[in-house]
């Protein structure tokens, strides 16, 4: 556990946001599919089909989130501040 703590914190805040949507997107999706879809009860409201829609762009959102901030990462590793900075004439 506490390893993964450790994990969580070393990451950027950018990623660590991604996987909060993915995972939080995920477990609803498969709440909703295990508990209201394949069960017998309510009738399913259209309010619960617009979240169930909302989910996949939410997984989208977090997938996107975690990809870009590991292309910052491995961006900043290849560049340094002196490429940044124009020299002076």
């Amino acid at each position: 556990m506490i390893r993964l703590l450790k994990w969580w914190q070393n990451m950027s805040r950018q990623k660590r946001v991604g996987w909060t949507i993915l995972i939080i997107s995920v477990g609803y999706l498969l709440y909703f599919l295990k508990v209201r879809l394949f069960a017998p009860g309510p009738e399913i409201t259209r309010k619960e089909w617009i979240y169930f829609g909302l989910t996949f762009v939410g997984i989208m959102l977090g997938t996107i989130n975690i990809r870009m901030a590991e292309m910052r990462e491995r961006n900043q590793k290849l560049m340094t501040l002196s490429d940044f900075i124009p020299p002076k004439q």
